[in-house]
Formats: C-alpha cells, sequence, structure tokens
C-alpha cells in the first residue's frame, strides 16, 4: 500500500515530525512493523460511531467512545486491527443551557479536511436500486511505540449521487428509517468492499460493533460461494443494548426495497421470519457473540434464548482518561503502568497519602475553576454570583454525568429535597451534564427540572448544570470530582465506562448495582459505595423510593462524614478506586477479544 499522510493521532503529544516514516511500506518505527505494510489484517473494527476526537462528530456517546479505547489500545498493543466507519458532513450542534433552564443547540460547521486524510480510492453500491458513490477519509490511532491503527471513514457526500444519498453521511442516526437502513447498508457492504479498494486482501475477522453493521457478513457470502458457515468463521458480534427496543428491525418488503440483491435468498432463516432483525442477523452469522458485562451477558440471554451469549466486560483507554497529574504519581511509583495497568493494583501499597492528595487537590482545582465560569443557578451573564455561590475545594463535589433519559434517574437525587438539604447543606456540592437531543422533549425536562432546583437552592446548596457535555468536560469531571454519582434502572445499565474512568482518578463510585459496578464492587468492596439492593435476575425490582433512601443514607451516615472527619480513611479508599483501573482498562479487553473472537 501506498505512502500516507498522518494528519491527526489519538494523543496529545502529537509529533508531527516522525510522521511521514511510519507509514511508508517497508519502514518500521522502534522495529514495529505498521499495519500499511500489509495485505493482511487481524480485525476489520466496524462500528456506526467512534470517537476519533472531541471535535470529531463520529460519535453519540458510549458506544462510540467503548470503540474509539479498543482501538487505541490496539495501537499500544501492536494489534493490527483497522476501524471501519462513517464520516458525517453535517452540522453539529452545541447544547445551551438557557436561564430558565430551557436549551438552545447551536448549529456550527465542522471541516472534514482539517481532522482527516481524503484518500483517492472510490467504490460503488447498489441502496434502493441506484449506483452510491463511496470515497474514503482516514484517520490515525497512533500507540506507545508509534504504532498505526487506521480508522476508515466512509463518505457519499458526492455531486453524482442522488441528494438521497448524499444525506446517508450528513448526520449520525439522523434522518427517517431509510436513512438509518441505508447508512447500515452503506457500513457493512460498502466497508468491505471499501478494505478490498484499499489492498486488504486477508483479513483474519470481521468485528461487528453493535446491529448496525450487520450487514457485513452479506457482503461476505458471494466470497465465500455463500456458504454461512464458511462466513460464520470470519465474524464476531458485540451486543451492547439491554432492552428490545434497542435493537434495529425492519420489515423485509421495505428491506428489499433499499438492499434489493444483498438479501440473500435465505434471509429470513439467518434474520428472523418476522422482520429484518439486524442484532439476530449478526448473531446468526457470527462465530462469538459477545455482551459487555456479566450481568448484560444474563439479560441478553434471556433476550434471545436460541443463542449462545458470552461476555466482555467493557474497560477504558487508561492513558487517554488518566489526569496528566495522576499519570506522573503513577509514573514515579508504578513504573511501567503505562504499559501493564495491572500495576495499578499495588496503589494502595505504593503510592504515599500526601502523592496522590495533591494531585487531586491539583485536578479537583481545574474542574472547580470551571464550573465556577458555568453556574447554571446564577443568571449569566446578567448577574453576577454571590461569594458564597461559587463551588470550592473544600466541599465534597459530587459529578453525575449522563445523557438525561428516564432509565438513568437524573432526579433520583432530588427525591426528597427537604431531606437532601438537610444532609448536604454546606457539606456537599453537585455537577451534573449530560445533552440532549433536541428531538427529546422529555430529556429536556430532566435538564430544566435541574436547573430550577439550582435556582431554587442557590442560596442553601450549590447545584449546577454544565452544558454542552464532551469528552473535553467529561474529563474534567472524571479527574477532579470527589464522587462519581450513577442512578440506573436495573438492569439497563449494559455496562457503563464513565465509572472506570472517575475510579482510574481515584474518585469514588458510588453507584446502583448494575452493569459494570456489580462486577466491580464485588472485585473490591473498598472502591466505592452501592445503591440499592443487589439483584443479579433478569427482571430486578426498581424501586425509586427506596433506593432514594438508600442513597441518602450512605450520603448521611458513611460518604459526607468519612469525607471530612476520617481523611486517612478517605484516601485509602482513592487507592482502591485505582484498582480497579487494573482490571476495568481496554488493555484487557483487547487480550480477551483475541482470545474469545479475534
Amino acid at each position: 500500500m501506498r505512502k500516507q499522510k498522518r494528519n491527526t493521532v489519538s494523543r496529545l503529544n502529537y509529533q508531527s515530525d516522525r510522521i511521514e516514516s511510519l507509514l511508508i511500506p517497508g519502514k518500521t518505527a522502534n522495529n514495529k512493523l505498521m499495519p500499511d505494510n500489509f495485505d493482511h489484517l487481524r480485525v476489520a473494527y466496524f462500528s456506526m460511531e467512534v470517537m476519533l476526537q472531541s471535535g470529531i462528530p463520529t460519535y453519540a456517546g458510549g458506544l462510540g467512545i467503548l470503540a474509539g479505547d479498543l482501538l487505541r489500545s490496539c495501537a499500544d498493543m501492536h494489534i493490527p486491527v483497522a476501524g471501519v466507519t462513517l464520516v458525517y458532513s453535517g452540522s453539529t450542534f452545541k447544547q445551551i443551557i438557557n436561564t430558565d433552564g430551557t436549551q438552545s443547540f447551536e448549529e456550527s460547521d465542522w471541516q472534514k479536511m482539517d481532522y482527516l486524510t481524503k484518500l483517492p480510492e472510490k467504490i460503488e453500491i447498489t441502496i434502493q436500486g441506484s449506483r452510491v458513490v463511496v470515497g474514503c477519509w482516514r484517520y490515525d490511532f497512533v500507540g506507545e511505540d508509534e504504532f498505526v491503527v487506521p480508522v476508515y471513514l466512509l463518505d457519499t457526500d458526492f455531486p453524482e449521487n442522488e441528494q438521497w444519498a448524499r444525506n446517508l453521511t450528513k448526520a449520525l442516526y439522523g434522518g427517517d428509517g431509510s436513512v438509518r437502513l441505508g447508512q447500515e447498508i452503506l457500513l457493512g457492504v460498502g466497508g468491505v468492499k471499501m478494505l478490498k479498494a484499499l489492498g486488504y486482501k486477508d483479513i483474519q475477522t470481521y468485528h461487528m460493533n453493535e446491529g448496525h453493521s450487520a450487514f457485513v457478513p452479506l457482503a461476505l457470502l458471494p466470497d465465500y460461494d455463500f456458504k454461512d458457515d464458511a462466513v460464520r468463521q470470519k465474524c464476531a458480534f458485540t451486543t451492547h443494548t439491554p432492552v428490545p427496543e434497542g435493537h434495529d428491525h425492519f420489515p423485509y418488503d421495505f428491506a428489499q426495497k433499499l438492499a434489493g440483491n444483498i438479501l440473500p435468498w435465505h434471509i429470513k432463516k439467518i434474520a428472523t421470519e418476522s422482520s429484518l432483525s439486524m442484532t439476530d442477523l449478526a448473531m446468526n452469522m457470527s462465530k462469538t457473540t459477545l455482551a459487555v458485562s456479566r450481568k448484560h451477558q444474563k439479560v441478553t440471554q434471556a433476550m434471545f434464548p436460541g443463542h449462545n451469549i458470552d461476555y466482555i466486560t467493557n474497560g477504558v483507554h487508561h492513558l487517554t482518561w488518566t489526569a496528566p497529574v495522576f499519570q506522573n504519581v503513577y509514573n514515579r511509583y508504578l513504573s511501567g503502568w503505562d504499559k501493564d495497568p495491572k500495576l495499578l493494583k499495588e496503589a494502595p501499597e505504593k503510592i504515599p497519602d500526601d502523592a496522590l492528595w495533591n494531585a487531586h487537590q491539583d485536578s479537583k482545582r481545574e474542574l472547580i475553576n470551571y464550573v465556577n465560569k458555568h453556574l447554571t443557578s446564577v443568571m449569566f451573564p446578567f448577574e453576577k454570583p454571590q461569594p458564597d455561590e461559587y463551588f470550592d475545594m473544600d466541599t465534597l463535589t459530587v459529578a453525575l454525568a449522563r445523557r438525561p433519559v428516564a432509565y438513568k434517574r437524573p432526579l433520583l437525587l432530588y427525591s426528597d429535597l427537604e431531606r437532601f438539604i438537610r444532609i448536604g447543606v454546606g457539606r456537599i456540592q453537585i455537577i451534573q451534564c449530560g445533552k440532549s437531543h433536541p428531538n427529546d422533549d422529555i430529556s429536556q425536562g430532566f435538564v430544566q427540572e435541574i436547573v430550577r432546583i439550582s435556582k431554587k437552592l442557590r442560596t442553601i446548596l450549590k447545584i449546577t448544570y454544565l452544558e454542552n457535555y464532551s469528552p473535553k468536560i467529561a474529563r474534567m469531571l472524571v479527574f477532579g470530582s470527589d464522587v462519581w454519582l450513577n442512578t440506573p434502572r436495573r438492569p439497563l445499565e449494559a455496562s457503563g465506562t464513565s465509572g472506570m474512568k472517575a475510579a482510574l482518578n481515584g474518585v469514588i463510585n458510588f453507584s446502583v448495582l448494575d452493569g459494570w459496578w456489580i462486577e466491580g464492587a464485588k472485585m473490591d468492596p473498598l472502591a466505592g459505595f452501592s445503591i440499592g439492593l443487589s439483584d443479579d435476575s433478569v427482571t430486578p425490582s426498581n424501586d425509586d423510593a427506596a433506593d432514594a433512601d438508600d442513597l441518602y443514607n450512605r450520603l448521611e451516615n458513611e460518604i459526607i462524614p468519612m469525607y471530612y472527619d476520617h481523611r486517612s480513611e478517605w484516601i485509602m479508599r482513592m487507592k482502591h478506586a485505582i484498582t480497579l483501573g487494573a482490571y476495568f482498562n481496554t488493555h484487557r479487553c483487547v487480550k480477551q477479544y483475541l482470545e474469545k473472537a479475534w
């Protein structure tokens, strides 16, 4: 393959002076072969969304952030992998919290040329009976030893395409059902064909990250004489969705109209008789199906009883989500942790209390300074906060940063305002954030109610809702909060990764026992606090009042007294939180994928 310019990297310490030599065929960096020197790949990783950088709109949330973290770990671990996704050409939207708690969405443009490298290859696929021209952009994740994992982003925004085809890469998950299905055909069929055009001749495993990419095996069938078993041995699948409504289904007459001959004669045998089930299709055409936590495996198995489902609990890329000041501490006391995060297990014995606390205070100071410029309890820019309304360094800081939807229960903390005030006044300060979709009135209502409460309590208890949540803000929160709060309804948290990021920085989790936290709390009970009952069934009860009562009791009787009156015990808990990073990291995930699926 030809020389390829790299113009973006996965890490902040961008080293442009070494770029060109890394991707010239035949050259190496630190004696490590680059993926461009192979005509084969261990894995082609297909995902509708991948977080490349905070400012590139190729992700919507946890699914895309996880995909990016996994590919970053592959780069660090020298695994010859390539990502395949779509690029989005439309405008992006900035969330603005108005003084009354309503939200505005400011449209802004982004330019692909500023972040990505345009490739000359073009292919053609057929959607809706029409020829669709597909181009490609490239972004490179560069690992610790400069090993490169490329991500190829498919694009249909070309003048030779009809407008409906150009719109396929206008917005992530945008448009109606025809756009959604068209994007999934583009990802699966177009992605397989583009990899061939790029020169990859031998791909060991095609990994489908969620059902959006389930057209991949259908694209492979012609290459394997339409033998399901042969294709099945080339494919692996991860599902992330614990509710039936989150799995795409399309009526067959509608699917036939868009996909045409892409659908084989036996499609109803492999994708269910009643409708085109993208999840069933992916499961039936994969050698391995994986859930994203032990609990999610049980839930998914109950949803799809005819399938054999394994699991690999999610992780996070430890280098991306550890604060620079904490990285310095770990470099000094846990030498080698950057390449082997299992060494984080030694944090309680090897990291001095003062070193850990000082690093936390530095990170907290950056967070508090940012928060004090974005106090939604105050009518910025018309009103200046009073001195006692600013967030401060000495108060226990609790963060809740999740998409504001009903199952995440963003208002649980305020179920009993009188009790909440009695417990928290002068003792806790609350930071919440998360983007609502512009068309989701219910989600916007949650945000408006939190802002209303923050204004009602502005002279009593400090609460703010940060606008325009992004990985940049997420980093400040997981770096500098004291407590990470998570209140989902069981069993709707398939895994969750935000708490893993917080733990890497010594932030103590305070969470409902669901998703990853069931495993984390069992692994080290001193790493955080749990809310509510431990119910391992696939249909657990959810009593909001009981969970709120337990939340308040633990705040009042355990968390607040420990933070203020038993600082050494609190710091010990912080160290135990850090030990969770030894397991809940994407380096471990990649190793398990290599064992189970790749």
